[in-house]
């Protein structure tokens, strides 16, 4: 009798799961911010509050921004897929900016417009170089038309080195050393 009441606690514990000596593991979680952990997390020294110059930044349609969660704040955080990526403004509301960027799905290249809070975006520097060598470009067509020379500002891929000669060099005659059976089996030179 003792004996048929150990199977049956034995049956009903393993069949609900409370036994977990065998390799049952649970599968990996799907959730909506899943393999954040080190994603979202605050940087090295970087943790405490978010600095004002966050909220007193000016943002204008058109403008390039980067995605950046900062975990702190939970409110208007974008999803994981959209961190660490550029986009453009497309929307200024009161707390948020809307950002235009794209995703791809499959064998195409979707649009896709969200909604992120400000402490989630910053200002990218994206098209910095552009602009500095549109500045350069205007500068430079000025200084010519000033001249009366007409120049190109298309940038030109960098060609070969120019040649030259060594000098002050010495040559030095290597030959191999033949091959010595009876010193080899002695020990070598």
């Amino acid at each position: 009798m003792i004996h048929h009441l150990n199977k049956l606690t034995l049956n009903f514990v393993s069949h609900f799961g409370f036994n977990r000596t065998h390799n049952s593991k649970m599968p990996a979680g799907h959730g909506l911010r899943s393999r954040t952990r080190d994603l979202f997390a605050r940087g090295f020294r970087k943790k405490g509050t978010i600095h004002l110059s966050t909220y007193l930044r000016n943002y204008h349609v058109g403008d390039y921004v980067d995605v950046k969660v900062n975990g702190a704040v939970h409110k208007g955080m974008p999803h994981k897929f959209y961190h660490g990526r550029t986009g453009q403004v497309w929307n200024v509301t009161k707390r948020a900016i809307g950002v235009e960027m794209n995703k791809q799905v499959g064998n195409r290249i979707i649009k896709k417009r969200i909604h992120v809070r400000i402490e989630h975006v910053m200002p990218s520097r994206c098209n910095e170089e552009l602009k500095q060598r549109i500045k350069k470009n205007d500068q430079l067509k000025a200084e010519a038309k000033a001249k009366g020379v007409v120049i190109s500002t298309k940038r030109q891929p960098l060609g070969p080195k120019p040649g030259f000669m060594v000098e002050g060099t010495t040559l030095e005659t290597v030959t191999p050393i033949p091959y010595d059976v009876v010193n080899d089996l002695k020990g070598g030179y």
